[in-house]
């Protein structure tokens, strides 16, 4: 599933956040888009998953346009995310909130194969699927905010900022688990505060600097070029 993103503007009220956003996202590669707070990443997975509404530009799927495709409308194309800050129902169960990411599904049989994929990426939610989710550590409530993407069967993964708050430890062991969920077979576009770990992992990226694109191309190129770590990177 190809996702293409051309001359988008999209904003909150009258404050324009993107100001002709372009970029695209081929099937089965890892995307990153990259840039300091307020650049306009979140609003753009925002806008994509219709969170947001875009006053002028195109988002399409597979050459189809979403303008006016309701969010869970664009879950049930195959494209689905993962918010900043995980968004879990924090006195429902494990099961229950993994549950609630199947909610458009109707292929018993699909849901219970991407149930047993999340078992196996992250099996400490198997052990306590009866645990509220209130109750989790910061990385096992990142892990549930995957896993019930995942229970909706995406074909593209919007991921907003998967690392924040957690331990360098845990952000290594997500962002592997990102590269073992892109290997099955799903697309991902990644939004990351933590850009040498979003270029290790990604195939290509964006720079994202006050609402528009500054900077494109292979990850590798843009982790090893002085230039580009000196203005994005931190030297």
């Amino acid at each position: 599933m190809r996702l293409t993103v051309d001359g988008l503007r999209a904003g909150y009220g009258p404050v324009e956040a993107l100001h002709g956003v372009s970029f695209r996202v081929e099937p089965g590669e890892i995307v990153a888009l990259l840039g300091a707070n307020g650049a306009g990443k979140s609003t753009a997975l925002r806008a994509i998953s219709g969170l947001v509404r875009h006053t002028s530009g195109e988002i399409r799927l597979d050459g189809e346009s979403l303008a006016g495709v309701p969010p869970h409308e664009i879950v049930a194309r195959g494209l689905v995310q993962v918010p900043e800050g995980r968004r879990l129902f924090a006195t429902l169960t494990v099961r229950e909130n993994l549950d609630l990411g199947a909610f458009t599904r109707t292929d018993a049989a699909g849901v219970e194969e991407s149930r047993r994929l999340v078992h196996r990426l992250f099996p400490v939610l198997l052990s306590r699927e009866k645990q509220l989710a209130g109750t989790l550590s910061g990385g096992e409530q990142q892990m549930l905010a995957i896993g019930r993407a995942l229970l909706s069967g995406p074909r593209i993964l919007l991921l907003d900022e998967p690392s924040l708050g957690l331990s360098p430890i845990l952000v290594k062991s997500i962002l592997a688990t990102l590269r073992e969920i892109n290997q099955a077979g799903v697309t991902v576009l990644l939004v990351e505060q933590n850009a040498r770990a979003a270029l290790r992992l990604a195939h290509r990226a964006y720079v994202l600097v006050t609402g528009t694109v500054a900077l494109e191309g292979r990850a590798k190129d843009l982790l090893d070029d002085p230039a580009v770590r000196r203005a994005y990177l931190g030297g």
